[in-house]
């Protein structure tokens, strides 16, 4: 009996060490996100990040290797986001065509997040100011939005999957490029560039990038 006791105290303490470990991590991503947006990627400054979340450089080391780890798991940390809110939305509508749209009016709704907007641009910003570590950093990048974006979207868009791995990528860098470019200029001057024409926009854009396919776009039907 005692044994037993031993062993499931020895589990519960185990299982609450995670669960404080992984609100630590969460914890720091979140301080992570604020302190890039507010510093700038290559001003931000670990210690300030483990202080805003409250711990230590040691607890910040015991989670990321370094200010780009953590930032890639921001990115991860989106993509997972993105991906729960996007399908339900997309599978409402059986036509390719609506369900571009749909991915539009999600991707409008992004662009008025001005702290993730400012997180992206911050990094590529960062990359390319460091030329001996920006093809890393981009082969980084490409590769996490085709195992973890591409799958997934092409579930829901199957035009994406019948492409190569290389036109893959090069739809997704395209998509975040327009991304990028709306939100920058939406955040710049909302005035003159507002919720309803960021929303037009992309849909335009989006159907031009992804119309090569044999899907029928206004049926959804395989041609």
């Amino acid at each position: 009996m005692g044994d037993s006791k031993s062993v499931l105290d020895s589990i519960d303490g185990a299982a609450r060490k995670q669960k404080r470990s992984l609100l630590t991590r969460q914890n720091l991503l979140r301080s992570a996100r604020a302190i890039f947006a507010r510093d700038g990627f290559e001003q931000a400054r670990i210690e300030d990040i483990a202080a805003e979340a409250g711990k230590t450089r040691g607890a910040f080391y015991d989670h990321f290797e370094d200010k780009e780890d953590v930032f890639f798991a921001i990115f991860e940390e989106n993509i997972d986001r993105d991906m729960a809110e996007l399908a339900p939305r997309l599978m409402n509508f059986s036509s390719i065509n609506l369900r571009i749209d749909a991915l539009a009016e999600y991707l409008s709704e992004v662009s008025k997040d001005g702290e993730r907007i400012l997180l992206n641009l911050e990094f590529k910003l960062y990359a390319i100011r460091h030329p001996q570590r920006r093809k890393r950093l981009a082969d980084l990048h490409a590769q996490m939005c085709l195992t973890c974006c591409i799958p997934e979207l092409g579930a829901l868009l199957p035009q994406i999957l019948r492409n190569s791995e290389s036109s893959q990528l090069l739809h997704s860098l395209v998509i975040g490029g327009i991304v990028d470019g709306f939100s920058l200029n939406h955040l710049f001057n909302p005035e003159g560039l507002n919720d309803q024409e960021v929303a037009r926009y992309l849909k335009l854009c989006l159907r031009e990038t992804l119309k090569e396919t044999s899907l029928d776009f206004e049926t959804g039907i395989e041609a």
